[in-house]
């Protein structure tokens, strides 16, 4: 599903060359701090025994506190394309500011 997360999304840095892997600092920025927050949430929750990850569909790769590979995968593909959506929107519909300018 990343995969395809990322086939569906990164064409519009191309595409519509909307610059989100240009401005690395704004991306880590807007994505870092909900990461950190879900990944800590991961673990406390896998600590705890509240879920787990079936050994059968991930790769068994695993990072800090037992999180699989996937989970970091997830918390960074996920929110890239997400960015790379609304970016692809504000380029098409030319005047939609977000503040940030």
């Amino acid at each position: 599903m990343i995969l395809f997360t990322i086939i569906g999304s990164f064409w519009l840095e191309v595409v519509l060359k909307i610059g989100v892997l240009r401005r690395v600092k704004r991306l880590v920025l807007s994505i870092l701090p909900v990461s950190v927050f879900f990944l800590a949430w991961d673990a406390y929750a896998i600590a705890q025994g509240h879920w787990y990850f079936d050994k059968e569909q991930i790769l068994g790769i695993f990072g800090p506190f037992d999180i699989p590979l996937e989970e970091f995968l997830f918390f960074t593909f996920i929110p890239i394309a997400a960015v790379m959506t609304i970016e692809a929107v504000r380029t098409v519909k030319k005047h939609w500011p977000v503040g940030d300018e």
